[in-house]
Order: structure tokens, then sequence, then C-alpha cells
């Protein structure tokens, strides 16, 4: 975005600029399944990330302007699971071990589907 903003972005700059992005998503929310023990709900989470953003670049690359919508856009999914993190630094001090981040996995992995079905929509019924 940097190199975009300052006109010296390159012909391989999208790809560069999403594909880490993707990457993290998977490697996050996978991780954060795995460590909770759950690691299937991780994978969806990760994968409904990148369906979100995979809707958006295919929207883009059909001629529709990138739609960034949430409710699970990437800002929205990187603060539930960050502050699940830093409350479950806490939850040692109560019961139910692993809650907070259950619970955020699960919001980041239903809001991902309904954010694509909605991002889909927009163009579907436009």
């Amino acid at each position: 975005m940097v190199a975009v903003e300052g006109g010296k972005g390159a012909p391989d700059g999208p790809f560069w600029n999403e594909f880490p992005d993707r990457v993290a998503d998977l490697l996050i929310f996978a991780g954060v399944g795995y460590g909770i023990g759950m690691p299937g709900l991780g994978w969806a989470a990760g994968a409904f990330a990148v369906l979100t953003a995979y809707v958006r670049e295919l929207g883009r690359a059909t001629g529709q302007p990138s739609d960034f919508s949430g409710p699970m856009a990437k800002q929205h999914r990187m603060a539930a699971i960050t502050a699940a993190a830093a409350i479950s630094i806490l939850e040692p001090l109560w019961e139910g071990h692993n809650q907070v981040l259950l619970v955020a996995l699960w919001i980041v992995a239903a809001g991902g589907a309904f954010t694509a079905i909605r991002r889909a929509g927009h163009w579907c019924f436009a």
C-alpha cells in the first residue's frame, strides 16, 4: 500500500499485498484452534477469513469495486482474536479455560461466512 501511494507499485505488488495476509489468517486461526484443542474450528475460521478476501478479489477481477465491508473484514478478525487472546491471559483465574478463544473462533468463523455471503450479494443483487 505504501508503494502504491508513493507511485512505486510493481506489477506483482497486489499479490504481495494479499498473499502474506492470507497465510497469516490461516496460521493464526488454525494455531488458536490447535492451541485450544479445536483444530477443525481453527481451520474453519481461517478458511472463512480467506474466503472473504477471495470474494472481494473475485468481484474486483470482474470489474466491481473492491468491497472491504464486514462484519468480519481483516481488521475485525484481528481485533476479535487479539482481544480474545488478551482476555484469555486472565482466564485461568476462573473455570472454563479456553472459553474466550473458543467463542472468538466461532465469532470469526460465523462472521467470516456471513461477510463472504454479504460481499457476494452486493454484486449478485446490485
